[in-house]
């Protein structure tokens, strides 16, 4: 397999596709080179970092054009980490999640696992789907995913609301670790809209960043109060104190706020939120446009509305071996196709974050398509 060479006229000028650590431009590098000698190296708590911090913050505000009182809160410890940061300091008593995927179960287990909560209601559906949420009188929080990575479903961000269409009373904490950046939103229908820079921010991974409301901010500050146990690296009370300085509670990868302020200002320099999510809704058309007139491939979601415009799952037929196109694809330096490893499907899964040239996947699946005919 690894002898088939792709002519060099089929290859994408990049050939990086993972769904994280994604894709970084060569112009951010550039401009943290020429930064680096006054700025890596140095204090987080001083005026170097701290207006980096700074422009991270006042360019996710201008990005997502969030509402008067929202705040944009950073930490340590990437979406991971901030699981169980909202286990602990923003659900009150009971939670209700939507799980539809590897990663939008994970906060769902936090709840679960946290000894002083109620059982939260966890709602699922088919793989490759999403369920809704039910607004309900008992529940003080709702666990949503704006676009579940491993699947490539996404789903759009409403409030909770009943029957007469009033919103729930309950906070909506919103993964959108990597939706942020390259999927539209409008942040009145959030609480927290938390997110990792490693997907459509072409930066590095460990640092989370939260839009908050100011019900969100209250909710924090008042279980903060409560006399609940908080570690300090979870206590979102402590990194709401560190934002509001443009600073962190503990020293932060200097390389990824630096990167992470690069590709922010770059969406905002050219059009914000509407131009990075339109960059990728075209590579978006072209690939699932591709598998659906292919004879050996589909996309894995089968509802149009919920395929992920970020990360594209396409299923093969049986006879054409996906593992076999991801080894061959690698050997000619195009990388990060493999599926999803939990997911188990016959399929490769690829960014189309916004930092991709939609040019790129066009020119991928012309590679992907020569290499199934040298296969068979």
């Amino acid at each position: 397999m690894a002898a088939i060479e792709i002519p060099k006229e089929l290859l994408p000028s990049d050939g990086r596709f993972g769904a994280g650590p994604s894709k970084i431009r060569s112009e951010a590098l550039d401009e943290l080179l020429a930064l680096a000698p006054t700025y890596l190296g140095t204090s987080h708590r001083q005026a170097t970092v701290k207006d980096v911090v700074g422009r991270i913050r006042s360019g996710i505000s201008r990005l997502f054009s969030i509402p008067e009182g929202y705040e944009v809160v950073l930490g340590n410890g990437g979406s991971t980490a901030f699981w169980d940061v909202a286990t602990f300091c923003l659900i009150e008593r009971k939670s209700q999640h939507l799980s539809f995927g590897e990663f939008s179960s994970k906060f769902a287990q936090s709840s679960q696992m946290a000894p002083f909560l109620e059982d939260p209601i966890v709602i699922t559906s088919e793989t490759g789907t999403h369920p809704d949420a039910v607004a309900m009188d008992e529940i003080d929080c709702y666990g949503l995913t704006h676009n579940e990575t491993s699947t490539g479903v996404m789903m759009n961000i409403t409030r909770p609301r009943y029957g007469n269409s009033s919103p729930a009373e309950g906070i909506v904490v919103v993964d959108a670790t990597s939706a942020a950046g390259g999927i539209r939103v409008d942040i009145a229908e959030t609480d927290v809209y938390y997110f990792a820079p490693q997907k459509c921010f072409g930066s590095d991974g460990g640092l989370w960043i939260a839009i908050m409301s100011p019900k969100a901010l209250e909710r924090s500050a008042l279980i903060g109060a409560s006399g609940r146990y908080i570690p300090p690296f979870l206590d979102l009370n402590i990194a709401i104190e560190n934002s509001r300085l443009d600073q962190t509670y503990n020293t932060p990868a200097l390389v990824t706020l630096m990167l992470l302020a690069e590709q922010v200002e770059w969406f905002n320099a050219n059009g914000g939120l509407a131009w990075s999510s339109a960059r990728s809704d075209a590579s978006a058309t072209i690939l699932y446009g591709w598998a659906e007139t292919s004879p050996v491939a589909e996309p894995f979601v089968k509802e149009p509305k919920e395929r992920s415009t970020v990360v594209g799952t396409i299923d093969f037929v049986e006879g054409i071996d996906a593992s076999a196109i991801a080894k061959v694809l690698r050997a000619n330096g195009i990388v990060d196709t493999e599926p999803y490893r939990k997911l188990g499907r016959n399929q490769l899964r690829i960014s189309m974050f916004p930092g991709v040239e939609s040019s790129d996947i066009e020119r991928l699946t012309g590679c992907i398509d020569y290499v199934i005919a040298k296969l068979s």
